[in-house]
């Protein structure tokens, strides 16, 4: 699994899914603030499938 996401969009998914993860455990906005799993866990493993389905790397470390 090659990494694909770069340091500023890593820390933006790290922040919005513990944000969506802390307001739904608050029941602030529901279930589906449950989502927030899928951008902490693509931030912590550096890899997002959708990205390399449509051909982004925002990695600077592994540009073609």
């Amino acid at each position: 699994m090659k990494t694909n996401i770069g340091g500023v969009d890593r820390i933006l998914r790290i922040v919005v899914g513990l944000v969506l993860i802390g307001l739904a455990a608050t029941d602030t906005v529901g279930w589906w603030g449950w989502i927030g799993v899928v951008p902490l866990l693509t931030g912590v493993f550096r890899f997002c499938p959708a990205y390399t389905l449509l051909g982004i790397n925002t990695c600077p470390l592994n540009k073609p």
